[in-house]
């Protein structure tokens, strides 16, 4: 049996799906090295997420920076960065809004080239990962929304890309260990009906919305018809995105011309 075969047997005992690809990322992340090799692997056995013992997530094509507790970007994401980049030219006025480590907004940053990005997220812990992951193509913001955003930015934003929390509060309970135990719950929980941050966004976001903007919004499938009505009470016009290869749907509410 060779090194790579134990360490995925070892893993699938302790409960790996994909025990061989993730016996692959541990060899490479240890790079030779047998003491930090071990730490790795009894780190992932234990349930911390493969992410965080990597310090990287895999997202639309790239690596990611996570530390533990940031949010572990998700691949379904993608139905939000494919909508958002429709929209978007080189040079447009953009907020990650609710960034977790920058996700969204490194990914249209590699498909569309230079963008005015602003990422923001309430966690600081966040931030600091966003800020890494952006470097100098973006500027990050910690605070409450739409809050901490520049003034310069208000009524004149291409698109809002946005991964809000969208989990009910009740149902945090039966996410996987690897969410429920290993990331903060600022970024998990939506509140009662999981579209808490939905409402407030929807009540914001036309002040920061250029005539033509769009706000681009994660939400379960379940979700979206509720999602979609807070932005048009709110006086946006509303469509549905599904993208059915990644399992991801979003609200595209675009503020009138």
């Amino acid at each position: 049996m060779t090194a790579r075969d134990a360490l995925a047997a070892r893993l699938r005992a302790g409960g790996s799906v994909f025990a061989e690809d993730e016996a692959d990322l541990l060899l490479a992340a240890g790079d030779g090295d047998p003491g930090r090799l071990r730490g790795l692997v009894q780190r992932r056995i234990a349930g911390e997420p493969l992410e965080y013992v990597l310090g990287w997530a895999a997202f639309d094509g790239h690596r990611v920076r996570v530390t533990p507790g940031v949010f572990v970007p998700r691949a379904r994401t993608r139905a939000v960065v494919v909508q958002a980049a429709r929209r978007l030219q080189q040079y447009d006025r953009v907020v990650d809004l609710c960034c977790g480590a920058g996700a969204i907004g490194l990914a249209l940053l590699e498909r569309i080239g230079p963008l005015d990005l602003v990422a923001a997220d309430v966690d600081p812990d966040a931030t600091d990962v966003a800020a890494e992951n952006l470097g100098d193509r973006g500027i990050v913001v910690t605070g409450d929304l739409f809050a901490p955003l520049p003034t310069r930015f208000r009524g004149a934003v291409d698109v809002v890309a946005v991964n809000a929390p969208y989990v009910p509060t009740d149902a945090i309970t039966t996410m996987p260990s690897e969410a429920r135990d290993h990331e903060h719950r600022v970024a998990l929980d939506g509140g009662a009906d999981g579209l808490d941050l939905h409402r407030r966004i929807a009540a914001e976001a036309g002040d920061w919305l250029r005539p033509g903007g769009a706000v681009v919004i994660e939400v379960s499938a379940d979700q979206a018809s509720a999602s979609g009505e807070l932005f048009r009470a709110a006086g946006l016009g509303v469509e549905v995105a599904r993208d059915d290869e990644v399992d991801g749907t979003c609200v595209v509410a675009t503020l009138p011309d």
